[in-house]
């Protein structure tokens, strides 16, 4: 059996997340029941009771059978208002009494927006939705569109059509087919509902032909030139999915039949929606990007950094995907939450890996392949990329504890990329910029300025309440995210450095020689004064990293500087201070790893 036979939700799901912008809603009363707003049906019995009463009858437990006996006919919302012979304005007033909130509804959370509104709101925030059609009178889903910063196109009469913004033009088109509960054109008599304007027929024509559709709340038995619409709609193009409580009246049979519709058994509309809002952002979360169009992206650096006269296409490429991770992330709220749970943690790492892999993998383009003859421009241009990502990501500053570092991630990520690169080529110099450089984070608590001491060190600090450890890779007895970022590029790196033979030891000297780099902070008194207080050091701050802990990796890569050119390299480009002394007490400090210390953490 496939594994979406009868999960009709996710089916649908997928297709409003694939199809952006093409499902339109259709609602009715069934959608603001939970709001205690009565549907019509509701309406209908409480003007046979209150009627009734007027006229002298008993409270009854059961109107509707009691008003089948007294007249012999089957209680009809519109049979009854012309009964009454009440006048347009006159029935807009019953409305209004049904559907305002007073002082006390208000107090009680009654007549307001329910999750339903919110989770809808969230959709057309996200641009999943643009088109909605309402059978509705009352106002919730605009107080809930407006509380979530949507300002719809809204048309509820033939004046409103007229003037409207064109539907292709609007974020939000909002139609409210049977008008207002202030409006005293409001539509609910069967005459009224058997016929509509032609530019409304027009309109649904067209909606119905170009849009897919999901009803919700909405049951087709008395509003004929509705299902008349619906009806004549040639196309399917789309899919149609009715959201359902019970089973579909013959009415609403007939539509799905003709449409070729989906039903989907729901508990309330609060539920369908919200799920729905969940679902299509789970999915969002953990895209990943065609492997095939990272690859264009890759190949275009590739072709970008090899002439200077494309340097100007290389920004654009740059900047154009970093807003788009700006687009991807901000489809979803990953960090506005007050807690955040083992399963949330590792969905969000996921999502953040998904939007930032195309841009973190052409960074390792231009460190692999930069020019070191402009070593400040590159730097800038990589550190831009950097800075943008970090702006976005400064105005969603977590409230979780257990996502502070998460924050960085992206910015880590990119700087690793790009640091690998830089490793790669040997291009210590550039790296030794890159890692001095200033980097204004606009974070007050922070004391050190450089690059090295803002994205790379304090990201591997440990934390007691951080989570890294519930990440499969990463060590569970010790909370350091780097075997998991080892992991990443791993698979990564293959686009921007080929073949390589020891994976690790080209990752152990990205970490050690930015390390050596962290060490710049101190004098080589200070290190020296530490080493020689013995099995209890003098505290400082230092990188214990993935590379310090694996002692055949540390070792070889200590012995290749000692022992070949990569020593005078590396002080030649700066790299601790260039000063030979300092490299040697840099090593020691790296290397002196009390025994206590292991048997603590018991690393591997």
């Amino acid at each position: 059996m496939a594994i979406l036979t009868y999960d009709h939700l996710t089916r649908l799901s997928f297709s409003i997340y694939e199809n952006k912008g093409v499902y339109a809603l259709l609602i009715g009363s069934g959608l603001s029941r939970a709001a205690q707003i009565p549907t019509g049906w509701e309406i209908t019995l409480d003007l046979i009771r209150r009627v009734a009463l007027a006229q002298g009858e008993e409270e009854q437990v059961n109107w509707e059978e009691w008003y089948r006996n007294k007249t012999g006919r089957d209680p009809k919302y519109s049979e009854l208002i012309c009964e009454l012979g009440l006048s347009a304005d006159e029935r807009r007033a019953i409305l209004h009494g049904y559907i305002e909130p007073t002082a006390e509804d208000r107090e009680e959370g009654r007549k307001l927006p329910t999750e339903a509104h919110y989770a809808i709101a969230d959709l057309v925030k996200m641009g999943y939705v643009r088109v909605i059609i309402s059978t509705n009178f009352d106002r919730l889903l605009e107080s809930a569109l407006r509380e979530r910063g949507i300002e719809p196109t809204l048309v509820s009469d033939l004046d409103m059509l007229n003037g409207a913004e064109p539907l292709t033009h609007s974020d939000c088109w909002l139609f409210k087919l049977h008008g207002d509960y202030k409006d005293s054109r409001v539509l609910n008599t069967d005459e009224e509902l058997s016929n509509y304007p032609e530019k409304y027929d027009k309109l649904l024509d067209r909606i119905f032909d170009e849009h897919g559709l999901v009803v919700c709340g909405w049951s087709s038995d008395s509003d004929h030139a509705l299902r008349d619409a619906i009806l004549r709609c040639p196309a399917r193009r789309y899919s149609m999915y009715w959201a359902t409580r019970a089973k579909p009246s013959s009415a609403a049979q007939e539509l799905i039949d003709h449409r070729h519709g989906i039903p989907v058994g729901i508990a309330d509309a609060d539920t369908f929606f919200a799920d729905i809002r969940n679902r299509v952002e789970t999915i969002a979360r953990t895209h990943r990007q065609n492997p095939q169009s990272i690859e264009l992206l890759v190949n275009s650096t590739k072709r970008y950094i090899a002439k200077p006269k494309h340097r100007i296409k290389l920004d654009d490429l740059l900047n154009s995907e970093v807003q788009s991770f700006v687009a991807k992330i901000g489809a979803v709220d990953l960090l506005a939450q007050e807690t955040c749970d083992a399963e949330d943690f590792k969905r969000k790492v996921a999502a953040y890996e998904a939007a930032i892999e195309p841009l973190a993998r052409m960074l390792g383009v231009l460190g692999r392949w930069g020019d070191d003859r402009n070593i400040e421009r590159e730097v800038l241009n990589a550190m831009n990329v950097i800075l943008q990502v970090h702006n976005h990501s400064n105005m969603q500053r977590p409230r979780a504890d257990s996502l502070d570092k998460l924050w960085h991630y992206p910015k880590v990520l990119l700087l690793t990329s790009y640091g690998i690169g830089l490793t790669k080529s040997h291009r210590w110099r550039t790296m030794h910029h890159l890692l001095s450089s200033d980097f204004e984070s606009g974070d007050s608590a922070t004391d050190f300025r450089r690059v090295v001491d803002n994205l790379f060190f304090p990201f591997f600090e440990n934390e007691k309440e951080f989570m890294w450890r519930l990440i499969d890779g990463v060590c569970q007895s010790a909370p350091q995210p780097d075997d998991h970022i080892c992991e990443l590029f791993r698979d990564w790196g293959g686009s921007f450095i080929g073949v390589e033979q020891s994976f690790d030891l080209l990752y152990a000297k990205w970490e050690i020689i930015s390390s050596i780099i962290f060490c710049e902070r101190y004098e080589r008194v200070e290190l020296e004064d530490s080493l020689l207080s013995g099995s209890c050091p003098k505290w400082m701050h230092m990188p214990i990293l993935r590379s310090t802990w694996k002692d055949e990796i540390r070792n070889d890569l200590f012995q290749k500087i000692n022992t070949n050119n990569l020593r005078d390299d590396l002080l030649n480009s700066g790299v601790a201070k260039g000063n030979n002394e300092f490299l040697d007490t840099s090593i020691s400090k790296l290397s002196f790893l009390p025994e206590q210390w292991k048997q603590t953490i018991n690393r591997r």
